[in-house]
């Protein structure tokens, strides 16, 4: 994914790896030494189908040095388990780190793609001992299974997601903990955080995360922030080039960018 065309533009995202990581993260590579900012986070970090994500608007605009680990489609899973990425975490002044949804992760249900979090591999068997009458071979990314699975049963649905919101508390607190270094905990979405007992739905990201879940990380953070963007923002995405044009349903748009370096910036400033 070295360049996207969208219409007359083209992106070039100069693709880079940091250490034996096998991870692929937007370009250029930077130096990993002297002050700077990690953010570890996913699709929206990366800035998919974006000039110029938050990371790069904040360090223009605050000349803090920032290192975009953001990765698509990534689940905790994908920076839990890359010793490389977390040594560049712990050489870092502060570490941003993305609200990321609960699905995009391996669990005691199903497995997923240790790099591309967002794909499907198997289902264990407590999966389909509860789903028995589900064809799992079916099903390649986690997001249409677990569509399909809460549309056959929301209760049988139910019980499983409650048991992955633990383990992504769980997950997100070992992470936090292997930093090593000051963290910021960043929200980016169309609402807040639901209340804990709100309906279950797969229509917002990031996916099965509610405010309680959020609370039991914050005192391991130094600071938590939190952006809501106008719902007409989220779904478009664009290009920011020579015009916004609506490109990329589901992912936030240039003015997102800005509404999220606007509200780190400072917070960065205070801790740098």
């Amino acid at each position: 994914m070295a360049y996207e065309r969208l219409g007359d533009v083209a992106l070039d995202y100069a693709p880079c790896h940091y250490g034996a990581s096998k991870l692929v993260f937007r370009g250029p590579p930077r130096q990993l030494d002297g002050a700077y900012v990690a953010v570890l986070g996913g699709t929206e970090t990366y800035g998919r189908f974006i000039a110029r994500p938050y990371p790069a608007l904040i360090e223009a605009a605050a000349g803090v040095q920032m290192v975009n680990l953001g990765c698509v489609n990534a689940g905790v899973d994908a920076f839990l388990n890359d010793p490389d990425v977390l040594a560049a975490c712990r050489r870092a002044r502060v570490t941003v780190v993305q609200v990321l949804g609960a699905q995009n992760m391996s669990n005691r249900y199903y497995s997923v793609h240790p790099r591309r979090n967002d794909r499907f591999l198997r289902a264990a068997p407590p999966m389909r001992a509860l789903f028995r009458e589900v064809d799992f071979t079916e099903f390649s990314f986690v997001r249409h299974m677990l569509s399909s699975l809460q549309a056959l049963s929301p209760e049988r649905f139910a019980l499983m997601a409650a048991e992955v919101q633990g383990v992504w508390v769980a997950r997100m607190n070992m992470l936090l903990a292997r930093l090593e270094t000051r963290a910021v905990l960043l929200w980016i979405g169309d609402r807040p955080p639901p209340e804990p007992g709100a309906a279950l739905t797969l229509d917002h990201d990031p996916l099965l995360i509610d405010r309680d879940m959020v609370a039991a990380l914050r005192p391991r953070v130094a600071a938590y922030v939190e952006v809501v963007a106008a719902a007409e923002a989220m779904p478009r995405g664009a290009v920011a080039l020579a015009a916004e044009e609506s490109v990329a349903p589901g992912l936030p748009g240039p003015g997102v960018h800005d509404q999220i370096a606007r509200a780190l910036a400072p917070v960065l400033r205070g801790l740098v």
